[in-house]
């Protein structure tokens, strides 16, 4: 092949590479409705399944989000098949990523590197955060007065299949967050993820891929709001 054109095909793949499309997810419009952590209630009969993938070669598990939108907040839910579950932590914003959990990241403007970060464990224990992250330089904040309508409301249910994660985030809480509330037409970057330690070691899932760590929101994928 002439050098000439090998180094054209190579540089056109490379920068097929670096500039790929981001997933995205349309995320459909619902009354407000209360959180049960069966995921019965007929709105989510609207939203389609999110496949999340496993980043790891230890052992994988089906694991689906679903997510929805009202004129109040986002609504979430999450099915993780799992034959061990490993939770033994019992406190709120402490170091839930070092056993099973599930993980919701929302980065509404991307105009600036300030977004959005909750876990949930299989037990109900949850971490809040708001994460300013400037170069991969990254720590969270937790909310200030975390009640009434800026609260969170989250259940879990675990089963002999694995755990279900219902989960509200008002708009309250996000605020003042530039692009919140989200409306039609409205796009947010997001990620959702989950780490399971079966083998004890950590099995991490994702579903826009990121290779270094969570907080890689330049990888994030792009919700849709209709």
């Amino acid at each position: 092949m002439n050098s000439i054109v090998f180094t054209i095909l190579f540089t056109t793949v490379i920068m097929t590479a670096n500039n790929s499309e981001p997933l995205s997810h349309e995320v459909t419009f619902c009354r407000d409705f209360q959180v049960t952590g069966r995921g019965d209630n007929p709105a989510w009969e609207k939203a389609e399944w999110i496949v999340l993938a496993c980043l790891d070669e230890i052992k994988e598990y089906d694991t689906r989000v679903k997510i929805l939108y009202s004129g109040t907040g986002i609504y979430v839910l999450a099915a993780l098949m799992d034959e061990k579950i490993v939770s033994t932590i019992e406190e709120d914003n402490a170091d839930l990523w070092e056993e099973d959990i599930f993980e919701i990241f929302l980065h509404p403007d991307e105009s600036c590197p300030l977004y959005f970060e909750y876990q949930v464990s299989p037990k109900g224990y949850e971490l809040t955060l708001l994460v300013p992250n400037f170069d991969g330089d990254f720590l969270g904040w937790l909310p200030w007065k975390y009640t009434g309508e800026r609260k969170v409301q989250k259940k879990v249910i675990v089963t002999d299949m694995g755990w279900k994660a219902e989960v509200y985030i008002p708009f309250a809480l996000l605020k003042p967050l530039r692009n919140v509330p989200a409306v039609e037409g409205s796009t947010w970057r997001a990620n959702f993820y989950r780490m399971d330690y079966d083998t004890g070691e950590r099995d991490k899932y994702a579903w826009c891929p990121v290779d270094i760590n969570f907080h890689q929101y330049e990888k994030f994928g792009i919700l849709l709001f209709k």
